[in-house]
């Protein structure tokens, strides 16, 4: 791996910054109308965190202009992962933590947090095993029964801002075995997950690394990295191996599932890519919509004189990626709509 590729990198997952949150906060209350005794637990980092990290770009404009219209605090233009699994399950997007209140939040809570990882990869931010302890918290708290949690599910997605830190550390050559500690931590996490209660455990697979924009720039665009979509190839090898193990040691009463977002982001790709080529209106997939002048994360910030340090593209619902990591509502929605029939797993032994 060259120099300007690791530095390449080193920006991918660049932490998300903490500007001063602007505006009123989104409210998350108490949900009434679940018909169901479903609720779904949320643990990672800004794939799937729906307004925890309040100080953030999250709560800043443009971001939420497709939905809710607002900030919210998604690192999207709109809904995120957790948003549509949450209506496959039938269920209103889970409250967050952050916006947590004395009454039980009939969804479920999410607990994931932007910029974090399974190991600490966030000065401010809970990893992953700080996510959980809030989770046991509650539950010592008796704010959810047993009967809760064992119709509940659990949504794992986390490691992307694990390989950053990791990157930042220099010792590439040692990449493997940072891998194989990491997913040990990570099924650590399952289990506990697991042993408070939880029986529906989904976990996600790796986003290719070399499919990012800033990334894509060495390519003009045109294509992926290969060379860097090893390193989530070879991830989610090794967790689909391990998750295999699991599976067995847990038993037939317990569903682990694993959400390959890493093809459905190379499928949805590839399908816009073709029909970028068709038709040179639609966007190319592997471009950003709120762009800067640099590598960094511009979107949302403003310089001194409030002039906006970004551009936005005309068509957002036409992107794939919103901004330097993070896919668009677009973008999302077309990926979970290849994961639904993992999802299935999880509702066929309600």
């Amino acid at each position: 791996m060259t120099k300007q590729l690791v530095i390449t990198l080193l920006l991918l997952f660049t932490l998300i910054t903490t500007d001063v949150v602007e505006g009123t906060k989104k409210t998350y209350g108490v949900y009434n109308n679940n018909n169901n005794n479903v609720k779904l637990f949320v643990f990672g980092d800004s794939y799937v965190d729906t307004g925890n990290f309040l100080n953030s770009s999250s709560y800043k404009t443009p971001y939420g202009i497709t939905f809710p219209g607002k900030p919210a605090g998604r690192f999207s233009d709109g809904r995120v992962l957790t948003d549509y699994i949450a209506s496959f399950l039938k269920i209103e997007t889970p409250t967050p933590y952050s916006f947590r209140n004395s009454s039980t939040p009939q969804s479920g809570i999410n607990f994931a947090y932007g910029g974090t990882g399974v190991f600490l990869t966030h000065v401010n931010g809970p990893n992953m095993t700080v996510q959980i302890d809030s989770f046991e918290n509650l539950i010592k708290q008796n704010v959810y029964t047993k009967q809760d949690l064992q119709s509940s599910v659990a949504l794992v997605s986390a490691s992307g801002n694990d390989y950053l830190a990791f990157i930042k550390t220099g010792n590439i050559t040692e990449i493997k075995s940072f891998t194989t500690s990491l997913i040990n931590q990570l099924l650590i996490n399952v289990k506990r997950i697991h042993n408070l209660g939880i029986n529906k455990i989904a976990i996600g697979l790796l986003e290719p690394l070399g499919c990012m924009p800033p990334i894509t720039q060495v390519t003009f665009h045109l294509s992926c990295v290969d060379l860097l979509n090893l390193v989530s190839e070879n991830h989610n090898k090794v967790l689909l191996q391990n998750v295999l193990q699991l599976k067995q040691q847990l038993g037939k009463s317990v569903v682990v599932v694993t959400l390959d977002v890493y093809n459905a982001f190379l499928s949805t790709i590839a399908t816009m890519q073709k029909n970028h080529k068709e038709n040179s209106t639609l966007m190319n997939p592997l471009e950003m919509c709120c762009k800067g002048d640099s590598l960094e994360n511009s979107c949302g910030r403003v310089d001194d004189k409030g002039k906006k340090k970004y551009s936005l593209c005309e068509n957002p619902e036409l992107s794939f990626f919103w901004d330097i990591v993070h896919p668009s509502q677009n973008g999302w929605n077309a990926v979970y709509k290849q994961l639904q029939s993992s999802l299935g797993q999880l509702i066929d032994k309600n």
